[in-house]
This record gives C-alpha cells, structure tokens and sequence, in this order.
C-alpha cells in the first residue's frame, strides 16, 4: 500500500517507519518538524515527506493514499497540560480535520495513534475496550473526542481503526527521555539512582515502540470488516506493571543502581490495567515480542554506546516539555505550536 504516516519523525515514528518499508509499503511522511533538532543515537530509515501542520492538511495531499497511519499529536500529560485549548487543538479537532481530509480524498483506512490514558483513574479490574473512560489529563480527554469525531465518520468507504496504545517505552533516534522505563533507566545510568517521582503503587500498562509499530502494520494489512470503527488496547496483558516493579527491574538490571524515591513522591492519579486480548485474537498476525525487561536491557545497551548524559536525559532534546517551552521563549514556535515564521508546505 501507498501509506501517509504523520509524525513520522516522532519517537514512535523513527521505528514504525522501518518496519512499514520492510513490509513492502511505500511510505510517505508528513511532519511539522517540531522534534527535528531532537535526535538521539542512529536514525534507521528516511522517506519522502511533507513538511505541513496537519491542521493545514488538504484533501489534495492526501490524495493517492491507501491509508493514513496518524501518530502526530502532542503526545505527553505535560505538555498537555501546559496549553489545554491547544492539545485539543492538535489531537481532537486536528484529528478530525485530517480525517475528514483523507475521507475527501478517497483514502479507505485511517489508523488513529489514541491511549489507554483515556480509562485514566481506573479501578483495579483490568479493562477491556469497553471499559468506561475517566481521564485527568487534557490529552486523555482529547483522545477520547479525537475517537468520537473519528467513529461519526465512518462509512462503507472510510473505515477508522483506534490504537490505544500502553505507556510507551523503547530505544528511538527520537527518543523521549519523559517517559517512565526511558527515565528510570536513564537516571540509573548516569546518576546511580532509579529515581521515581511517585510513590510507585499505581498499575500502568506498558508497551516496546517497536511492538506499537507492529499493531499499525498488522491492522493496516487486516481485513476491513475487522477494524472498521473499532477499538483496540495495544500491548501485552502481562505486560502490566507497578512502577515500583519497573524500578526494581531497572534496579537489578543497571550496574550498581538503587531505587530512590523524590522527597515528594506521592500517588499518581493514572492508575490502570488493561487487556489487549481483543487486539491478538482478532488480527492474529499481531505478536509483540517485546517485555519491559527486555526493553530496559536495550536502552542501557543504547544509552552506554551513545554516550547518555544527565544533562541529555534532563535537556530539552530529550524532554518535550522544555524543548517546546526553549522554542517559544525564543520566539520560534506560538503558543498553539505553531513555526513562529511560518513555513510553506514543501515535498522534500
């Protein structure tokens, strides 16, 4: 298939893409270039790609596809939290208008990057896709009304799929040092301490990259009548965990490491466990490969050759938050993360 990825340069982009080219797909990308000076490492593919703001889509770009695979997106609780109107912005209402875009064009599959976030403070029960949602972040709630807007779209020629995708972690040439196993494993590396900012009591789902990457591929190649509008936890089910487990993983892993908790550490108010039986039963082609543990082992393979700092860890190129407060304070990037000076949509 001739396929769009947008976000292509984001964390989980750098290693779908790979994957996507292996299988045979003509990929093309689409991406502001907002984490453009966020390299880390080596990166492992390039493709043709847009440079545009999936706000700024029209049906004349997405022209020509087979399906769309949409990871951009303000990905974090921080930074979605910093400017609440515009992550619904990007991840609700620009969703939506991407989509439609696509719908317009004639592109049957439109593959939705969404989050277990969106099951938020959840009970101790482990939740299927029907669970009930109860976010506490705007980017939870943003990816419930990017669903919503998705599901009013589809019909007999526009067949949306959801992944709500675990907690992500895994080595990328983007590579996000705010998220929890990256962090652990970076903070036992360069300061000696498995440094957790909570108390480590609350259940999290969690999920390789990779894995992720997999899910879009299998789901773009399965059947329609199998994907059309629905909803699927990506992940392993046995692949949920307490923090404070992840930290004694990372504790025994990390050479000389002990587990440490912040003066203030206290409970996190995201407290889930969920199921990703429906996603292996019914796209059998989907396995993931990957467990926490053995993600924890290539992450300090990749932080100790690439030569990880704290000061890279804590910096704005592996931060999000700080690197798009570093844009704006410099006068490149608006508030609603738009490029200060502007730029045109190019093919490059």
């Amino acid at each position: 298939m001739r396929v769009l990825v947008t976000g292509h340069e984001g964390y989980i982009g750098e290693r779908l893409v790979p994957l996507f080219l292996d299988a045979g797909h003509d990929v093309v990308g689409l991406d502001s270039g907002l984490y453009r000076d966020c390299g880390f490492g080596d990166r492992l593919a390039t493709v043709p790609s847009i440079d545009l703001d999936i706000r700024d889509a029209t049906p004349e770009v997405l022209a020509g596809f087979d399906g769309v695979v949409h990871l951009a997106a303000i990905s974090n609780d921080p930074l979605g939290d910093l400017h609440p109107g515009c992550t619904d912005g990007l991840n609700h209402r620009g969703t939506v208008h991407l989509a439609e875009c696509a719908k317009a064009a004639g592109v049957p599959r439109f593959l939705f990057s969404s989050s277990c976030s969106l099951y938020g403070a959840g009970p101790d029960d482990v939740l299927d896709e029907h669970a009930e949602f109860n976010p506490v972040t705007p980017y939870g709630t943003s990816k419930i009304d990017a669903e919503r807007g998705l599901s009013a779209l589809a019909d007999d020629d526009f067949h949306p799929t959801y992944l709500r995708n675990a907690t992500a972690y895994g080595m990328s040439y983007r590579l996000r040092g705010d998220l929890v196993v990256n962090n652990l494993v970076g903070y036992a590396l360069t300061t000696g301490e498995v440094f957790m900012k909570s108390d480590g009591t609350p259940w999290r789902p969690l999920v390789h990259i990779e894995d992720i990457a997999r899910a879009f591929l299998a789901l773009l190649e399965a059947p329609l009548d199998v994907v059309h509008d629905e909803a699927f936890n990506v992940g392993s089910t046995a692949e949920n965990y307490r923090i404070r487990d992840v930290a004694e993983i990372v504790e025994e892993i990390v050479p000389d490491s002990k587990v440490v908790l912040a003066s203030d550490a206290g409970p996190d108010l995201r407290n889930y466990r969920v199921s990703c039986d429906k996603l292996s039963a019914a796209v059998p082609a989907f396995r993931p490969v990957w467990t926490v543990r053995a993600g924890v082992e290539e992450l300090l393979d990749a932080y100790q050759r690439h030569g990880l700092t704290l000061e890279d860890l804590t910096g704005a190129r592996l931060q999000r938050i700080r690197h798009v407060l570093r844009l704006v304070e410099h006068g490149e990037l608006t508030t609603d993360l738009r490029w200060e000076r502007g730029r045109a949509a190019v093919t490059s």
